[in-house]
């Protein structure tokens, strides 16, 4: 098949053929044209396809031998998948060859662009190898790059206590309180500057300072002694967020993408102090609701209440978002599900009261006017 085509080549169809006599090329053009010719329409048609540029040229590779003639059809095209189909059936149809009979068989459907695909992710395997080698970096530029990086790694003193801290604490907005020196070394090697350590189990008074004039967040072990110092900064600093190590381990020993990881998942003060409030409100919720809350257990059904916690309806947690935008006269909602940010901004919209769900999403701002209850908090009242 010649490589020069006036279109783009998506597929090939490949077919050989069997005829019981000796016939030419234009005999077997003649089959392929004239006994698939209005088999599905103008639309597929092979001479109007031909015509419009959607198939190219078809070609026929055969030879004769003892009053046989045996040979393939090739059929390039750009068409879709399931016309490319059809016309590949269309061809198999094929019974007769000038005077002969005539049998054809599809052998396959080639994707052209696949092959293009992997030739493409061959070369480009050959780029990438010949590029890794001309960019890696020679002994002296390691070196040199080892050397800046020590040199942001050195630590400092500050304040009257002369506290282990990084080089931008004083400058930055924001600063990171960790537990000890340890801390400090690690956080710096991964170029967070802005850290300082309490280094003891008594917060400094340098640290409740800053804690007034910058926000504050605590990245502390997670083990018990990071509980204790975490209690102590709430009681006595203003810090805003609170990160901790994997249960278990320390700071000091995490790898960098442990310690960004531990930082993005920070959580406020707010967050951390939501559940007892929720537990508080728990207490208060009537009885009805804890029994209906201990039937939904495992359904993955709703229950709305109104304002005497008499059922309104009872609905599958799938449709409920979308119920209750339509509705009115909600006070409480009892689901087997999870209390995300959507379901929160529905129930403040409609002026629901509370909220009573198996969980209660990480992700959830703590609403002023809608109770947020969990299953579980019901079960310790």
């Amino acid at each position: 098949m010649g490589s020069s085509q006036p279109f783009t080549i998506k597929y090939v169809i490949r077919a050989k053929f069997e005829v019981e006599g000796v016939v030419e090329k234009p005999d077997v053009i003649g089959a392929v044209f004239g006994q698939t010719e209005g088999l599905f329409g103008p639309e597929l048609d092979l001479r109007e396809l031909q015509k419009s540029g959607r198939i190219g040229r078809i070609e026929i590779n055969l030879h004769s031998k003892q009053d046989k003639t045996t040979g393939a059809i090739l059929i390039p095209t750009s068409l879709d998948r399931v016309s490319t189909a059809l016309i590949a059936a269309s061809i198999e149809s094929i019974n007769r060859v000038g005077p002969c009979a005539a049998k054809v068989t599809l052998e396959k459907i080639e994707d052209v662009r696949e092959s293009k695909r992997k030739a493409i992710i061959e070369r480009a395997k050959e780029i990438l190898h010949k590029w890794t080698i001309e960019s890696l970096p020679t002994a002296d530029e390691i070196f040199r790059e080892l050397a800046e990086t020590l040199k942001v790694a050195k630590v400092e003193k500050y304040g009257p206590e002369e506290l282990t801290a990084g080089p931008e604490v004083e400058s930055a907005k924001e600063i990171i309180i960790v537990e000890g020196r340890a801390d400090v070394i690690n956080l710096l090697r991964c170029g967070i500057p802005n850290v300082i350590a309490v280094e003891g189990a008594k917060i400094p008074d340098t640290i409740i300072e800053l804690c007034k004039r910058k926000e504050a967040t605590a990245f502390l072990d997670g083990d018990r002694g990071g509980d204790l110092i975490l209690k102590e900064l709430l009681q006595v600093t203003d810090v805003k967020f609170v990160a901790r190590a994997p249960a278990g381990r320390e700071v000091e020993e995490l790898n960098c993408r442990e310690i960004f990881e531990a930082l993005d998942n920070r959580a406020s003060i707010e967050e951390l102090t939501r559940p007892k409030r929720r537990r508080a409100a728990a207490a208060a919720v009537p009885k009805e609701i804890a029994a209906i809350a201990k039937e939904l257990e495992g359904t993955l059904e709703a229950v709305l209440l109104d304002k005497a916690m008499k059922p309104l309806m009872k609905l599958p947690v799938s449709e409920l978002a979308e119920k209750l935008q339509n509705m009115n006269g909600v006070d409480t909602v009892v689901f087997d599900g999870v209390i995300t940010q959507r379901m929160v901004d529905i129930a403040s919209e409609k002026n629901i009261k509370r909220l009573v769900a198996a969980r209660v999403s990480e992700v959830v701002k703590q609403p002023l006017t809608v109770q947020l209850i969990t299953f579980p908090e019901l079960a310790k009242v």
